[in-house]
């Protein structure tokens, strides 16, 4: 049976890493480090997603600019004491290479910094199975159609043969902005009814159920 996707791209944090909870309190950490009140957990989450940048003006958009770099430091700090603790969400260590046997070219499209995902990659042990990626220093951040179109581009797919899976609106807004269908996961940073706006092809509610809608339909 012929595959409708040629192309699926994955966000990272969120939707292979059980990364939201560290995100969403290393912003908070770093806030109370520059005596700021920190956004609340659902203000925090809902930047998840977009550069680093962007989601610091997001999170707290009445600092100063000048003010940022230093938040953004902060974060990191914060974010990078404990990284080494994430863990892919169960499943997702077997559902990528079944992905890859079956003849699907695999992307990534994340707002993590290229450092960063590299990082990731290396330490997930899943780094040899995608072929290529996009990160938020590389490209305009979501919900930009850029990260998808440069990822097209490099493989000759077209918008009909793409997939773009994520957790969050902004992966679901890049995906309708560059022509492409997606898959909503529940289990990361955005709610349900957030993600319901975006019209994805589907909503899973655990990797289990990626994996099932993916051999059944991809």
């Amino acid at each position: 049976m012929a595959k409708q996707f040629e192309l699926i791209v994955f966000d990272w944090d969120g939707t292979l890493m059980d990364s939201a909870a560290a995100i969403v309190e290393a912003i908070q950490a770093a806030c109370r480090d520059l005596d700021l009140p920190p956004p609340t957990d659902a203000q925090a989450r809902h930047v998840i997603g977009l550069g680093l940048a962007d989601a610091m003006r997001h999170a707290v958009p009445h600092l100063s600019e000048t003010a940022y770099p230093q938040m953004v430091e902060r974060y990191r700090h914060h974010y990078l004491s404990r990284d080494h603790e994430l863990k892919l969400f169960d499943g997702v260590a077997s559902l990528i290479p079944e992905l890859a046997d079956a003849g699907h070219l695999l992307a990534v499209a994340t707002g993590k910094s290229r450092l960063g995902l590299d990082r990731a990659l290396k330490v997930s042990g899943l780094e040899s199975l995608f072929h290529d990626s996009r990160c938020a220093d590389e490209c305009f951040s979501k919900p930009h159609p850029q990260m998808l179109e440069e990822l097209m581009a490099v493989f000759s797919v077209e918008p009909e043969q793409t997939l773009m899976i994520g957790d969050t609106t902004h992966d679901l807004m890049m995906a309708s902005n560059a022509g492409v269908a997606s898959l909503a996961v529940t289990y990361g940073a955005h709610t349900l009814d957030a993600l319901s706006t975006c019209s994805p092809l589907a909503q899973l509610h655990t990797v289990e159920e990626l994996r099932q809608w993916l051999k059944a339909n991809a």
